[in-house]
């Protein structure tokens, strides 16, 4: 069930004739609805880093023609749209984190739920995955990403006891991993105690933070007169790069009061909402994952 589709679709606002970008394309939920309302003359383009996910969306967009789908990830918007000899776009949306494709197979190794491999790679043909996190990282270094992206207060009790149990045999399975976290956090009302750290590891191996201020700013630039960019985020760190990369492209200058400026600020377009726009109490009730989503929208000018 694709988080906030209404809303989206609408932030959109659909030029039937433009062409749009899916960067995160998953299983193409939000994809086919824009399809559905594009002409023959209009152009979906899906981005994933996830091979099985473009199997997946190419069957649920069966019957349509006017979309193109890329192996690639979304930081490259640029160049994937330099490659198609595309100089400007309607419409950008990133859904960003963990597809609902890759949650619900299990065996990725996204879900603290059941024993499978350790893995949660979005895109398999990347050698570094999770194993690498939990067995190779220093006890510190480990205990940072679990406390910076998971915000998790248990952080250094957690990395501890992961390092100890490595020392006997490598920690292979989310089973392994879930027990270790089990035994270091008490358990809580804040859903299931592994939440936290699998979303930390998860970011880490596939480096969903670091780019995303410039992804946001480079996705703007590439947009047309009136188009806009929408970024649907799951994490706070998340949010707070989109929001500062809307607030830079804002233009504001940032010299001192009463100096001529001198920084070179210059407007990219306005914001369509001032403040992020959240899922629906009816949403939040059919669909869980809707739950800490928030939707930004940038829309281009000039």
């Amino acid at each position: 069930m694709p988080v906030m589709l209404y809303e989206v679709i609408n932030g959109l606002n659909i030029n039937p004739d433009g062409i749009y970008v899916d960067g995160t394309l998953g299983g193409a939920g939000h994809s086919k609805r824009i399809i559905e309302k594009l002409s023959d003359k209009g152009l979906l383009i899906g981005i994933d880093r996830d091979e099985e996910a473009l199997k997946a969306a190419e069957k649920n967009l069966e019957g349509y023609t006017n979309f193109k789908l890329v192996h690639d990830n979304h930081d490259n918007i640029p160049q994937i749209l330099d490659d198609l000899g595309i100089e400007k776009v309607d419409g950008i949306l990133l859904d960003l984190g963990v597809s609902s494709y890759q949650l619900d197979e299990k065996e990725r190794g996204f879900s603290y739920l059941g024993d499978n491999e350790l893995d949660m790679r979005m895109d398999k043909t990347q050698n570094f995955s999770a194993f690498d996190v939990v067995n190779k990282y220093p006890e510190e270094k480990l205990a940072n990403v679990i406390y910076e992206y998971g915000e998790e207060k248990f952080s250094r009790q957690i990395a501890k006891n992961i390092v100890i149990a490595r020392k006997d045999e490598p920690i292979r399975t989310t089973k392994q991993l879930v027990d270790i976290i089990e035994r270091s956090r008490p358990y809580s009302k804040d859903g299931h105690p592994a939440k936290r750290t699998f979303q930390a590891i998860r970011i880490e191996v596939n480096n969903e933070i670091k780019p995303l201020y410039d992804t946001t700013m480079n996705c703007i630039k590439r947009l047309k007169d009136g188009g806009r960019l929408a970024i649907i985020t799951f994490h706070s760190l998340e949010d707070a790069a989109v929001k500062h990369a809307f607030q830079d492209a804002l233009g504001k200058c940032t010299c001192p009061p009463g100096l001529p400026c001198v920084c070179g600020a210059k407007a990219l377009g306005v914001l369509v909402n001032r403040k992020p726009i959240e899922a629906t109490e009816e949403e939040l009730k059919n669909n869980s994952r809707s739950k800490s989503a928030k939707l930004r929208i940038f829309e281009k000018r000039g």
